[in-house]
């Protein structure tokens, strides 16, 4: 029995496009001999669709497009796609309108309907708010292949993998019982940074633990502030990796289940860590590659998906805008980027090189905006309001402000995206100018600390020309002086970052540590950090809450990003 399995990028809502993105797939996969195909979760519809889901007429649309799709895939071949299905049962017995399901398609008809079991609820997932649970686990058969069906969350109850039980129930073990000979996964995976590692390690642990092989198929693409990275894969009963599909970008594979053997086979079996590598291998490095491609993946489909075809941002001759304006060349083409210098009188001749080294580098065009009138314009009109008061932030925010003012009308009167190039470091800590800096349609490395934001740029300096798709990226672009000197907003005579932050080394570390690994101030001051900094660092972060609710929507690249989520009330008391 051959199965394929196809990668796909789907959009959220159009159902018509999805269904062609399956269609196609099925094609493939006929011509392949496969005959069952593999789609992800909620592949009609798109995921995660959110609020979507309470109109009536998106649910009845969805369902009519589900018919449709099943007269016209080759009647052969089992397709499972994923959609929202209704729930018959919650009018006369309560919970929620909906199930998460894979939907048997074969023959021009739906054959089965398999619910999601387990609902996440954590992060950036909401699914109890739309959906109700399945009570069952259930498989269909293909010849004497039983075949047991689950959905994402499904496969992640592991209470021996993860020292825990997050659910009641665990749906592998479950069709253990039931006795199926395979499991397939349809799966909408969020990326965060090392994660592909653990998938693999977790679902190679269930396979051993219950001698069942496992196929696992994986969405791609950005949808809003959520990137997903493919990476779909099989896993046999000795719990080898036998195929891994591309990350972060659309694929297509076909493999074998042998009924004799009772497992599946193929020709590249290997270590998880040799068949990650290989599915990366035009990106070379470690931790900085896989961010990398997630953020050019993320802005690529940000773009397209929202109807834009160009960008602009500000080019400061900082290290955060020329990382911006990198991915953002690489993404969508240099030639639909537009970087903006707007030099003060307080810029340093040395920034406003830099940055046009940077646009000759990349290739993208540029424009000089220079704002010194239009801070005087400001000051004059403020000055019988500001009289006998010292220069201060107010003025420094000016500046700002009037950036991001012609920036907007630049988007506005081109239709360009407004991309923002502030870091998560500074969104933790509300270094940004509401209504200046963090202006923009997109928070490119809004979940990017600072640390790592020079490791990027090292690394695009040192391996830029094997990354797939820009050959001509083969030099030093971010230049050398952009990463030695030291960071600056350059909003006052001689400003460094430091004159009010902390070293990005120990900033970020004290962040991360309370932000993604949730330690108490007390916590971090015990791994040795100075108390009053972490003090400092923590209320400024509880302080900054209020700038965070109206940023861009921001790529998340961590597991604790500041974005959909992060559910942190903007009055609060400090309970430290």
């Amino acid at each position: 029995m051959k199965i394929a399995i196809a990668q796909l990028n789907p959009m959220i809502g159009d159902i018509f496009g999805n269904s062609n993105l399956i269609r196609e797939a099925a094609k493939k996969a006929e011509v392949e001999g496969a005959n069952l195909l593999l789609t992800p979760e909620l592949s009609l519809i798109g995921y995660p669709p959110r609020d979507l889901l309470i109109d009536p007429s998106f649910i009845a649309a969805a369902g009519a497009q589900l018919q449709q799709l099943a007269q016209a895939l080759p009647p052969e071949l089992a397709v499972i796609v994923g959609t929202a299905v209704p729930n018959a049962n919650a009018v006369q017995l309560g919970g929620k309108p909906l199930f998460n399901s894979a939907v048997l398609l074969q023959d021009g008809a739906v054959k089965t309907v398999f619910h999601k079991r387990l609902l996440p609820t954590y992060d950036v997932f909401d699914e109890d708010r739309y959906f109700e649970p399945g009570e069952n686990s259930n498989y269909f058969s293909i010849g004497e292949v039983k075949i047991g069906v689950t959905i994402c969350e499904d496969l992640w109850n592991n209470e021996e993998f993860w020292g825990k039980r997050s659910y009641a129930g665990d749906p592998v073990s479950d069709l253990a019982k039931l006795g199926v000979d395979l499991v397939v996964n349809l799966s909408a995976s969020p990326y965060c940074a090392g994660k592909r590692g653990v998938r693999s390690a977790m679902l190679q642990h269930s396979v051993i633990r219950c001698g069942i092989p496992i196929i696992y198929a994986n969405q791609v693409g950005g949808n809003d502030d959520i990137i997903f990275d493919g990476s779909s894969f099989a896993v046999n009963r000795k719990g080898d990796l036998i195929q891994v599909l591309a990350s972060f970008e659309t694929d297509f594979a076909v493999l074998e289940y042998d009924a004799a053997k009772q497992d599946l086979v193929g020709s590249n079996q290997q270590s998880a860590a040799g068949i990650e590598a290989a599915s990366l291998s035009f990106y070379p490095g470690e931790g900085d590659a896989e961010i990398w491609a997630a953020l050019v993946l993320g802005v690529r489909d940000y773009v397209r998906k929202c109807g834009f075809s160009k960008v602009v941002l500000g080019l400061s001759g900082g290290i955060d805008s020329a990382l911006v304006a990198a991915i953002a060349s690489c993404a969508i083409g240099p030639e639909n980027v537009l970087g903006v210098l707007m030099p003060s009188p307080y810029s340093s001749d040395h920034s406003v090189n830099d940055a046009l080294e940077v646009a000759r580098n990349l290739g993208i065009a540029s424009e000089m905006l220079p704002i010194g009138d239009l801070m005087k314009t400001y000051d004059r009109t403020l000055a019988d309001l500001f009289v006998n008061t010292p220069f201060g932030i107010a003025e420094e925010n000016i500046q700002s402000r009037i950036r991001g003012n012609l920036l907007m009308a630049i988007s506005n009167k081109f239709g360009h995206l407004l991309l923002s190039t502030g870091n998560k470091s500074e969104m933790a800590v509300g270094y940004c100018t509401l209504y200046g800096d963090m202006n923009g349609g997109l928070a490119v490395i809004s979940d990017v600390p600072k640390t790592r934001v020079y490791s990027l740029c090292r690394w695009l300096n040192s391996g830029i020309e094997k990354v797939k798709n820009q050959p001509e990226l083969g030099k030093k672009i971010i230049p050398v002086n952009i990463i030695s000197k030291a960071p600056s907003a350059e909003l006052k005579p001689g400003q460094v970052d430091q004159d009010s932050l902390p070293d990005y080394d120990v900033l970020d570390d004290i962040l991360q540590r309370s932000i993604e690994h949730h330690e108490s101030a007390q916590q971090i001051i015990a791994a040795g950090h100075d108390e009053a900094v972490v003090k400092r660092v923590v209320k400024l972060v509880r302080q900054a809450e209020f700038k965070r609710r109206q940023a861009a929507p921001g790529l998340k690249i961590s597991d604790r990003a500041f974005g959909t989520g992060w559910r942190m009330p903007i009055a609060k008391s400090s309970f430290y």
